[in-house]
């Protein structure tokens, strides 16, 4: 093994066996004005959900403001990100001057290349293989993530509702208060007015929207149960999932029962592996009993092995019988 030269010249063979990753350091800087600088990621998911596969984050730099687009297809990025700027010009009367991403190919492509020249926009890449290049974007899926699985294992739904689990966290982190803003919210940040809580239901809630315009004859019931999915980005009203027909039902007119969960009602509590598509962890760990005390691994509570066919004695050898002495 050698040792460092006194002229620090660089070995070459240390650095084919030694070589490691430069550390990185805390940025500190961050945009002026709203959307001079946006982030930007998609992130996958192997669960199939009602209205997507993947979803896209956008992230204004200065107002920490972000938005989140259910994808079908990763070709749809680019459609999604160019409405995006003509939205921020018509609602903001802003232009966006700077886009950070990653390396992916849904962002360096050569239409969305020739989009962002014409439009004088930067783009600006992290390295290959070097995401922590994009560490805003990266933190804020991670903070989506664990807030999208706590609404799914409070409302006990499945996670092929992700994607409306989804929304509702992109609701209220945009409502709640980050150090970041010295504890001020990021709707403030963007908008200049305060955030109203008056509307927040809890996630996954028993509701009973009003059906009365909508109902066959005056006898029928006046409403329904329904479990609650989230709020409508196009109406003023809430999301009510009908549990008998699976049927979304917009209304402003809803009755909550926060203490309930539909859900929770038709099936047991789903198991902690289910909504693991959320995770980075790999390893998975057998889940505790009831008391709360971890299990040795085996068969799961209730199962029962088939018991083998009982297997016959032997059979006693025979005793011949006592014969009387000759005489």
């Amino acid at each position: 093994m050698c040792s460092k030269p006194d002229d620090d010249s660089i070995c070459h063979a240390c650095q084919l066996g030694r070589h490691v990753r430069l550390p990185f350091t805390s940025s500190l800087s961050r945009a002026i004005k709203i959307f001079d600088l946006i982030h930007c990621d998609l992130w996958t998911s192997p669960v199939i959900s009602v209205s997507g596969f993947k979803y896209l984050v956008i992230i204004d730099d200065c107002s920490h403001f972000v938005w989140t687009f259910p994808l079908r297809l990763k070709s749809d990025t680019f459609p999604v990100l160019s409405n995006f700027f003509a939205f921020v010009l018509t609602q903001f009367g802003c232009v966006i001057k700077a886009v950070q991403c990653d390396n992916g190919r849904e962002f360096d492509n050569s239409v969305s290349r020739a989009f962002f020249l014409a439009n004088g926009v930067s783009l600006r890449m992290s390295c290959p293989y070097t995401s922590q290049q994009n560490g805003k974007a990266e933190r804020m899926i991670r903070t989506i993530n664990n807030t999208t699985r706590t609404l799914l294992f409070q409302a006990s739904m499945p996670s092929s509702y992700w994607a409306d689990a989804l929304a509702t966290a992109t609701h209220l982190i945009n409502r709640l208060p980050t150090k970041t803003l010295h504890m001020s919210t990021p709707f403030f940040a963007l908008h200049g007015t305060l955030p109203s809580y008056h509307d927040l239901r809890t996630f996954g809630c028993s509701c009973y929207p009003n059906l009365t315009a909508t109902a066959p004859h005056k006898l029928a019931p006046r409403s329904t149960l329904c479990a609650f999915l989230g709020y409508s980005p196009d109406h003023k009203g809430y999301r009510c999932l009908d549990l008998t027909t699976n049927r979304v039902i917009i209304s402003r007119h809803v009755v909550f029962d926060e203490t309930t969960f539909p859900f929770s009602l038709r099936r047991p509590s789903p198991p902690p592996t289910e909504l693991d598509f959320l995770t980075n962890d790999d390893s998975l760990s057998v889940p505790p009993l009831s008391g709360g005390t971890p299990r040795a691994a085996g068969p799961p509570p209730g199962f029962s092995l088939p018991r083998p066919p009982p297997v016959p004695e032997p059979a006693a050898p025979a005793v011949p019988a006592p014969t009387a002495p000759a005489v």
